[in-house]
This record gives structure tokens, C-alpha cells and sequence, in this order.
């Protein structure tokens, strides 16, 4: 009797990527200009191998993770929780103060987010629960272990990941 095989998939699609527009908070004095960058996603699932020679099904992950990046795609992304960022409704206007900067944006252009900052290091933690919340993906029962990171730009990741208890 042999103990069963344990395997990591790694999910790393071209259609896994978005396209926002963000600025980095540095301080309550320093921040970027905004800019956009092409995000991209992956996901490294850990777990056991079914009796079948099935690890799980992959359509799962890939599903969750498009409508989330789906979701984020040719929006500018604002941080909900940031200290040095406030954000109002006014005159029909999602306006970001900054400072003394006064930052109006029309709503449908905006998605805030629960984070600090928008940074890949904020990214991958937030992709990482969403997907971990999602109920399909709950039914994976054999999961050992989750890693999910997103990048900015060739080179720069970051990676969040989940182990089972």
C-alpha cells in the first residue's frame, strides 16, 4: 500500500491577466502618477491525487480566476483602506483626495478595493481569498496548499499563498 501521491499544478494562462490603471502611496506627502499596468495571474494548487489519477478540476481555478481579473480590466483601482486616501461621492464623481490633491473620477471607471495600497503585494493576498471563498472551489477537498501570485511586469511578482490545516 503506498501513500498517496501528492502533485502541484500550476495554472499560468495568457487570458489570465487585467489591465488597470493605479498610483502607489508611498507616504502622506509621496505618491505616483497614475499609470496602467498589464496585471497578470497564476495559481500553484498543491494536493492529493484521486484514485482516478485526478488531482482535481483545473476549469475551477482557471473560471474564478478570469471573472476576477474580468472583473478588475480597464478599471482604475483604488484602495478602500489606504491612511493617507480618502474617498468620496460628490456631484456624481468618486472623488480621491490625496493631500492636498482633489482626484474626481466617474464611478464606472473605478473599482475600490478592501486594501492598503494597490500593489502587487496587496493583489495577490486579495486574489488569493477571493478564490479560497469561492464555493465551487471549497468542494476541492484534497487540497494541501494554494499559491497565488500576480505580477506587474516581467520580473515583478508577488505571491500569496494558503496551506491547509
Amino acid at each position: 500500500m503506498h501513500a498517496p501521491a501528492t502533485t502541484r499544478i500550476h495554472i499560468a494562462k495568457e487570458y489570465l491577466h487585467f489591465s488597470s490603471a493605479h498610483f502607489t502611496i508611498f507616504s502622506a506627502t509621496e505618491r505616483e502618477d497614475l499609470h496602467g499596468h498589464t496585471f497578470y495571474t497564476t495559481a500553484t494548487v498543491e494536493c492529493v491525487v484521486g484514485e482516478d489519477g485526478l488531482a482535481f478540476d483545473y476549469n475551477l481555478v482557471k473560471t474564478r480566476l478570469k471573472a476576477l481579473c474580468d472583473q478588475l480590466d480597464e478599471k482604475v483601482l483604488l484602495p478602500e483602506r489606504s491612511p493617507h486616501l480618502s474617498l468620496t461621492n460628490e456631484d456624481g464623481y468618486l472623488v480621491a483626495r490625496f493631500g492636498n490633491e482633489r482626484i474626481p473620477f466617474l464611478p464606472r471607471d473605478v473599482i475600490t478595493m478592501p486594501l492598503r495600497n494597490i500593489t502587487v503585494e496587496e493583489l495577490a493576498p486579495w486574489f488569493l481569498a477571493e478564490l479560497l471563498e469561492d464555493s465551487e472551489i471549497a468542494t476541492i477537498t484534497n487540497l494541501r496548499r494554494v499559491e497565488l501570485s500576480v505580477s506587474s511586469g516581467p520580473g515583478q511578482w508577488a505571491e500569496s499563498s494558503w496551506d491547509a490545516p
